[in-house]
Order: C-alpha cells, then structure tokens, then sequence
C-alpha cells in the first residue's frame, strides 16, 4: 500500500460507511420496539446497550463529530469539542423524554442534516471566506442540544412506563456514550493514520464536500417526509 493511495482509500470507506448508515441507521428492530413498549421498571443494562446501539449506528451524529474532529490534533482540543456536544445533546435528551417537549422529527433530523453541512463548510474555510467566523465552540453545544431532541424523539415514539423512567433514560444516555467513545476512538485512529500521508491537506477538501454533499441529502430526505408524509 503506498502513501498515495491511503488518501482514496480512507474516502472510500467513509463513503461505504454513509451509505451503509444511511440504508440502515436508526432502524428500530422488532426485539428492541417490544422491548421498549412493554417495559415496566428499571432496566439499566437494556438500556445502556439501546443507546450504544443507536449513538453506534446514528450515521448523523457521526457524521457531524467527524466534521467536528477533522481538524482537531490536540487531546485537550478534542475533549473539549466532544463534552460541549455531549453536554448539549444529553440536556435536550433527558429534559425532553422527561417533560415531554414535542418537536417534529423531520424537522429536527433536518438541523441535525444542517449541523453535518455547517461543520464541513466551516471546515473548508467557508466562513472566512464570506468575513466572518461563527464561535465554533458555540455552534457545537447548539448543534448538540437538536441532536440531542432527535435521540428524545426517537425514544418518544414509544410509549414505554413511567416506573424508573429517570434510571432508565440515565442509563439510555451513557449508553449513547459508550457507543459515542468507541465509534470516536475508530474515527480517530482512521484520521491519525490518514494525517501521516502527505495528500491529508489536499484530499481534507474532496473530504468536507463530501461531507457537505452527505449533510445536504440528509436534508432534503427529512423535509421531503416533513412535507409529503
């Protein structure tokens, strides 16, 4: 394998990896939805694994924290970017399932679609170009907060008990973490080996418009279900 070739290699797999998510991710099966609707009571382990589950196959929230990481090299640069969307992402999680805030799915799928197109256009320098740069660290925690309405809603469409329901949804949440960390931990070492190439620079561009691209279907898929179904 030379070093010329790892750049394309590196953007086929994501690219396999958007279309593998995107036919599959956030699917629901039937074992889980059972689950969901006839539990009664505190269940901590079903559901870490629920929310691992779906923080692993959330091809969306990945996609924007890949944006987010892409030009991170420093750890502490890289907690802090992470902690500001877990923080915002688990605030609307728990406040929303516990309150029962409703949002319309199809339009918060298309600001998480949105979050995904901002980072990659943001990374490509678009914002500098136009005079003018968004408080990046801002921007993820708002970015957080709506994804974290569209983890609320996807537990919302079940009506499981109220009995544990704080337990559980804390569990649901650091699951989502867990899955969030290894899913991370993949993303980072792809992107270490990747900057070692000499063509990271000049492929980072093929890259965030592929990333745009990926953001921008997102949102044309949610407001078509917004607006036909």
């Amino acid at each position: 394998m030379t070093k010329s070739n790892r750049p394309w290699q590196f953007l086929l797999l994501i690219s396999t990896f958007l279309l593998s998510f995107s036919l599959f991710a956030h699917d629901v099966d039937d074992g889980t939805k059972a689950f969901l609707q006839s539990n009664d009571g505190i269940a901590i382990i079903p559901f870490l694994y629920i929310g691992a589950k779906h923080m692993v196959t959330g091809y969306d929230h990945l996609l924007f924290l890949v944006g987010v990481l892409f030009f991170l090299y420093r750890a502490k640069d890289i907690l802090i970017y992470v902690s500001l969307f877990t923080v915002g992402h688990s605030l609307t999680l728990l406040f929303g399932v516990l309150y029962d805030i409703q949002a319309n799915p199809y339009l918060i799928d298309a600001i998480i679609g949105l979050s995904v197109v901002y980072k990659g256009f943001d990374n490509l320098g678009g914002f500098k170009k136009l005079g003018f740069q968004p408080n990046t660290k801002a921007a993820v925690l708002i970015f957080g907060l709506f994804h974290g309405f569209g983890l609320a809603g996807k537990l919302q469409q079940f009506e499981f008990g109220k009995d544990g329901l704080m337990q559980n949804l804390i569990a649901f949440n650091i699951g989502v973490e867990l899955g969030q960390i290894f899913a991370l931990t993949f993303v980072l070492i792809l992107l270490g080996f990747w900057r070692r190439s000499d063509n990271f620079i000049r492929f980072s561009t093929v890259s965030n418009t592929l990333l745009m691209s990926g953001g921008f279907l997102l949102i044309m898929f949610q407001l078509t279900g917004y607006f036909l179904l």
